[in-house]
């Protein structure tokens, strides 16, 4: 009766042997001969397929690598070309995001300087008027001549031409008087201007010539008058106020002759204005 048992045992050990053997677990380095076997024969019925293909074809086929790796390497190019291209178009944003900034703070400098100019040379005007003796719109002047508003502004430009300050500064005088709302009347006041400086009357002079070129004019005369203006200003020891009006020339009238400019630089010189 023993044998039998030992048999049975001796069956049930063999028998548990595979089971023992298929429980244990594959080594590491065996799963990747297995992926690396896989990996070979898809490249082999790869290349399989392109060895058919040409025999059908009859034409020279390129052997590509395996197509997953591929299209790896090709997304994986693309990406980096497209993170570059980002890369310029952002800096490129950003550069110009920079420029616009810099246009607008200009763009606000170059208001509040404008503004500032207009609001120095209203204060100008308002101080020059203020302190003429004889208004330009209410010039005192002598009689009347009662000569016809050309003939009277061709007498006075003689008598100026002459070296007859006092009868062309009484014109000019009659002339506004007459006629101050006339087309002529700013160019009578420069010319009065004229005969008062040379008089030394640099008061009267400085508001002649404001009234002469309000509204800055664009005409042959106005530049010289803005020139005059700044010289009167100089004579009342105003340099300060000479520069301002020598600064608004070169703006109004950048295209003034040569001999203006010239004397603009003498005056500009003899105020000590900043350069």
């Amino acid at each position: 009766m023993k044998l039998p048992v030992l048999a049975l045992c001796l069956f049930a050990t063999a028998a548990a042997a595979p089971l023992a053997a298929a429980q244990t677990p594959m080594d590491p380095l065996d799963a990747r001969d297995a992926r690396r076997i896989d990996k070979m024969e898809q490249v082999v019925r790869e290349l399989r397929a392109i060895v058919f293909q040409g025999r059908d074809i009859g034409k020279p086929v390129v052997v590509q690598p395996a197509e997953t790796d591929y299209q790896l390497q090709e997304v994986t190019r693309r990406l980096a070309d497209l993170e570059q291209s980002m890369t310029r178009m952002t800096g490129d944003l950003e550069s110009a995001n920079r420029q616009a900034e810099l246009a607008k703070r200009d763009a606000e400098q170059l208001r509040a300087e404008n503004k500032s100019l207009a609001d120095r040379l209203a204060s100008l005007e308002s101080r020059a008027l203020a302190e003429t003796v004889a208004p330009p719109d209410g010039l005192a002047g002598g009689p009347s001549s009662g000569l016809p508003a050309g003939d009277l502004f061709t007498q006075s430009r003689q008598a100026l031409a002459s070296g007859d300050y006092a009868a062309a500064e009484n014109g000019f005088r009659e002339y506004v008087d007459a006629h101050g709302e006339t087309s002529k009347a700013p160019e009578a006041r420069y010319w009065l201007g004229k005969a008062l400086s040379a008089r030394g009357a640099h008061a009267d002079a400085a508001g002649s010539y404001i009234a002469a070129i309000r509204g800055w004019p664009s005409t042959s005369w106005a530049p010289d008058a803005v020139v005059e203006l700044s010289r009167s200003l100089i004579a009342l020891k105003k340099p300060a106020d000479a520069c301002q009006t020598l600064a608004e020339l070169a703006k109004r009238y950048p295209k003034a002759s040569t001999t203006v400019q010239t004397r603009a630089a003498q005056a500009r010189s003899q105020a000590k204005c900043a350069a």
